[in-house]
């Protein structure tokens, strides 16, 4: 079973390090023919508007809606989050995929001069967890079917609906794997725990 990394534009190849840590068998999505081998997508921080751009010209936008809709796990970080987002509440006109019941602020947490780390409770993955947030988005509003798995104060930082993980922080940019292991159970691929 294959796990796929959205490759168009973004920090991808640390997902590929992580998963490939892991032993997950992984490549990098950048046709509709590679996405149609993967049985589950991250999709990496960086730019929301060029990797939306880029994924509807390469028609890569609408077979993802496809496969989500059959059940498809997707994994959404920091810019991959804004693009599952069903609402983006500072640039509404900005095209997102509209999959995940959440509304979303980008740049919420300021400008990449003022990244941080904290420790998040996280508790479907075990313990504490370091979060890397920069340039992140915000999470305002949450639908009824999502589940908020941590918060950083009173605010969502990483969510699930049904099939869809979200995170406003980027894992792949730290050494703790677990995050990327529980999207892999979703998927249903097995790993090695490799720590």
């Amino acid at each position: 079973m294959i796990v796929g990394v959205l490759g168009l534009q973004g920090d991808f190849r640390e997902h590929v390090w992580a998963l490939q840590k892991l032993h997950a068998e992984t490549i990098l999505v950048k046709t509709v023919e590679d996405l149609k081998r993967v049985k589950g997508l991250i999709i990496p921080g960086g730019e929301s508007t060029t990797i939306g751009r880029l994924a509807r010209l390469t028609g890569i936008a609408d077979e993802l809606k496809k496969r989500v809709s059959e059940g498809m796990p997707v994994y959404g970080t920091c810019a991959g989050m804004i693009l599952l987002a069903k609402r983006i509440a500072n640039y509404p006109q900005q095209y997102s995929f509209q999959m995940m019941d959440i509304t979303v602020e980008r740049n919420a947490y300021g400008r990449q001069v003022e990244s941080f780390e904290v420790e998040l409770n996280i508790p479907a993955i075990g313990d504490k967890f370091k979060a890397i947030f920069i340039r992140a988005p915000k999470i305002v509003d949450c639908g009824e079917n999502v589940e908020v798995l941590a918060k950083h104060g009173d605010t969502p930082v990483l969510v699930r609906q049904e099939n869809l993980l979200a995170s406003s922080f980027h894992p792949e940019l730290g050494d703790d794997l677990r995050i990327h292991e529980y999207f892999l159970r979703m998927v249903g691929v097995k790993y090695a725990r490799v720590y």
